[in-house]
């Protein structure tokens, strides 16, 4: 939804993206907050959650080492100890939106798949969900920037009414809230979904699933320039700063008379030799 472009470029290119210090931030914060609810309540505080940062640090330098060039060119450590500092903030700052010593999360980091009746495949990796006594559900999701002005705010819940969509389809059980934590300016955003939402979820995914058909066929991925595009690690691959993308390494077909709505419809469930699954992230 963001951009075709840059979904060919990450899906069926799979072409390479650098570090950057504010994603590699977010997923040490995460790694974090999972790790503290091993912990007994009573030592889940903010002294006892920034003192996981540097193990944790630690474990993504072993699992990705290539995270070490972000601070290459820091020979005194100083942007590195500045930046896990700002790390530091983002989980103290949770203390004041939550308190863990009250929560027994159900699941962390947990991963969930389903398949929709049309045969498309949904999945992606939920932060934390909680299970109140009465059995009702709520999602959580961590957010480490800030959040987003009101009239953005459905473009932020389409995770999370995606996540409670595969939740509904994997358990029979609508999630009684869907809540967003944003730690980079202190907010928590909550919504109550009922069955009309996530079946206008599921509508629009199936409609986004023919378009990704469509273009896979095609190989007509067009960039949609935005603000973001300043962010983009492909630019020098993008039409609209000059560039070409790569040759396309899928076998082109025209579209055609078969591209009418049930054509489209009949290529969504049979979506398995497509590049991907709808991932939720």
């Amino acid at each position: 939804m963001q951009c075709p472009l840059l979904y060919r470029f990450r899906v069926i290119d799979k072409l390479p993206q650098k570090p950057s210090e504010a994603a590699t931030r977010g997923t040490l914060v995460h790694a974090v907050l999972e790790r503290l609810f091993d912990k007994p309540a009573a030592e889940r505080t903010p002294g006892g959650a920034t003192a996981l940062i540097p193990g944790q640090w630690d474990r993504l330098l072993e699992s990705k080492p290539e995270l070490g060039e972000l601070f290459a060119e820091d020979p005194e450590g100083e942007r590195l100890a500045r930046w896990l500092g700002q790390a530091e903030q983002l989980v103290e700052r949770w203390f004041s939106l939550e308190d863990p010593t009250r929560l027994e999360p159900a699941e962390r980091e947990l991963f969930v798949e389903t398949e929709l009746e049309s045969g498309l495949r949904l999945r992606g990796v939920i932060d934390r969900i909680d299970v109140a006594p009465t059995g009702e559900v709520r999602i959580v999701d961590y957010k480490t920037g800030k959040a987003p002005r009101p009239e953005y705010a459905e473009g932020a819940l389409f995770q999370m009414k995606f996540y409670a969509l595969v939740i509904w389809r994997l358990k029979g059980v609508v999630p009684r809230r869907l809540q967003l934590v944003y730690l980079g300016s202190g907010d928590v955003m909550t919504y109550d979904p009922v069955v009309a939402d996530l079946e206008r979820v599921e509508r629009k995914l199936l409609a986004l699933w023919e378009a990704i058909s469509l273009a896979t066929r095609t190989g007509e991925w067009r960039p949609r320039p935005t603000k973001l595009c300043g962010w983009c690690d492909h630019q020098a691959l993008c039409p609209e700063f000059g560039g070409t993308p790569p040759v396309y390494p899928l076998t082109v077909r025209p579209a055609g008379p078969a591209d009418d709505d049930q054509g489209r419809m009949e290529r969504v469930r049979a979506g398995a030799d497509l590049p991907a699954a709808l991932d939720g992230h």
